[in-house]
């Protein structure tokens, strides 16, 4: 008989990554830690490349000089959470060569949504801004035309701002400022 209530252990973000060096995941495996849980990714399909390789060429064209990108890396959300988003934004002077990215790095998170967009708008957005990330955008490839939704201002675990943006418009960043992309040049 098993008890009532069972305890699940947690894993932390150092626990996590010494599972990885003893060889516990495959090299292709894509997973993430999701508050202390390790979470199989979705496949990535041809759309969702081609979206992160052009906002990946968009963002290095506009902020060479003031900002890098980074795309499909890991970023520390806390002790128990390590994300691996499609693209971040950090400013100039973040420095990886000592330590991962956190989230008090981070300017903007930009997730690639085919097949994900449920679990990116319900499982990773309130995580992001539970912790801080001041900007996401989602791009939705899930509809015939696609669209690209903006969250910004995080407080007590949620946006407050949150806009939609189809094709013809320009996406405007709400806090990295001159940041202004077509959307049209986002979508696959």
């Amino acid at each position: 008989m098993l008890p009532a209530e069972v305890t699940k252990h947690r894993f932390t973000v150092e626990e996590y990554h010494k599972m990885g060096e003893a060889g516990v995941f495959g090299e292709d495996d894509r997973v993430e830690l999701v508050d202390g849980e390790i979470v199989e990714m979705t496949p990535i399909g041809w759309r969702h490349v081609e979206a992160v390789d052009r906002i990946a060429r968009l963002l290095w064209g506009w902020g060479e000089d003031r900002h890098r990108v980074s795309v499909q890396n890991p970023l520390v959300l806390h002790e128990y959470g390590e994300h691996q988003p499609d693209l971040m934004l950090f400013s100039e002077g973040f420095s990886r060569l000592s330590r991962l990215p956190e989230a008090s790095d981070v300017l903007l998170v930009v997730e690639v949504a085919d097949s994900s967009l449920s679990y990116d708008r319900a499982v990773k957005l309130p995580r992001y801004a539970a912790a801080g990330i001041p900007e996401v955008w989602i791009v939705d490839l899930t509809g015939s035309e696609g669209a690209l939704e903006l969250y910004a201002h995080p407080q007590a675990g949620r946006y407050l701002v949150s806009r939609r943006y189809g094709p013809g418009d320009p996406v405007v960043s709400v806090t990295v400022e001159g940041l202004s992309l077509p959307v049209d040049e986002v979508l696959p």
